[in-house]
């Protein structure tokens, strides 16, 4: 892999990794056509190339970092208050009580996000031990964009939503756990997937969209240690770590504006435009397919 070819996959997970277009996707389309121009990457689907995508999507989380810096420092704070009260001479009731009845907020946010990047991980060993050809199958993709532009589209039309912190329940959790596993599949936008679930059970937009890129962090890193490590116990390591370097910068400085960008959209309930261009594009992928991917 050359520099300029890390760089442009950089770009690429940067941008589609919060737009809810699906990265995966177009990482993955962007692997084929430069395969089919004569690159040397490795197969989209190899062990490698997966790894290489989770070193970008890493990349995106440094942009969570920066843009949702208020939130996250929110979090950090009141996970360390809750847990100081935990010993404090307040504490009077069962700390399983105290969780339930919403006197541990953020500790009691923190152990829904856990479920939820749990039943995550479950699903996503079944999907990567029987699904792993969908990575070099574009028409799969395809079809996989069409369900990602209706499910955005119809995410313009939820209400303002009633669930705030306090209302988040197990099952909250586990249906978003559920669609962030779902997200997988190359076609399918993890983002746009988990804020639809978000709302669809209720939560308000600031609420879906915070809970949705929190939990990306545990789940990205996870899968990256995962990943990495079967990767480098085959010996496989043809990529160069300044390839990885580069594009793993790439995608943390155009993440941070992509995911500024994205906010404001969802707020404003305007993720109609996404889809539009969601569905163009796989219109053009199943299109072009016989002429580029053969």
């Amino acid at each position: 892999m050359t520099t300029l070819e890390a760089l442009v996959l950089g770009i690429i997970q940067g941008v589609f990794m919060f737009v809810p277009v699906s990265s995966t996707s177009h990482l993955a389309l962007a692997q084929h056509v430069l395969i089919g121009g004569g690159s040397e990457i490795p197969a989209p689907d190899s062990p490698e190339m997966i790894l290489f995508d989770i070193v970008v999507h890493v990349g995106t989380l440094v942009s969570i970092v920066v843009v949702m810096r208020k939130p996250l420092a929110r979090l950090v704070r009141g996970l360390w208050s809750d847990t100081r009260s935990l010993s404090g001479a307040a504490a009077t009731s069962p700390v399983t009580t105290r969780i339930r009845t919403g006197q541990l907020t953020y500790i009691r946010l923190a152990l829904l996000g856990t479920v939820t990047v749990a039943v995550t991980g479950v699903i996503g060993l079944l999907i990567r031990a029987f699904g792993t050809e969908v990575f070099a199958t574009p028409a799969l993709i395809a079809t996989a964009l069409i369900a990602t532009g209706v499910i955005l589209w119809w995410t313009d039309t939820v209400g303002p939503g009633w669930r705030g912190t306090a209302q988040l329940t197990v099952w909250v959790a586990i249906g978003i756990g559920v669609a962030q596993a779902a997200a997988l599949i190359p076609g399918l936008s993890r983002s746009g997937l988990t804020i639809a679930m978000a709302l669809a059970l209720g939560l308000y937009r600031p609420l879906a969209a915070q809970f949705s890129f929190f939990v990306a962090i545990p789940t990205i890193l996870s899968a990256a240690a995962v990943q990495g490590w079967s990767v480098i116990r085959a010996g496989e390591m043809t990529i160069h770590l300044g390839s990885y370097t580069v594009a793993f910068v790439a995608a943390a400085v155009v993440g941070a504006v992509a995911l500024a960008l994205v906010l404001k959209l969802l707020y404003a309930a305007k993720f109609r435009y996404f889809a539009i261009y969601v569905w163009g594009l796989a219109l053009f992928v199943l299109i072009a397919q016989p002429v580029t991917y053969t």
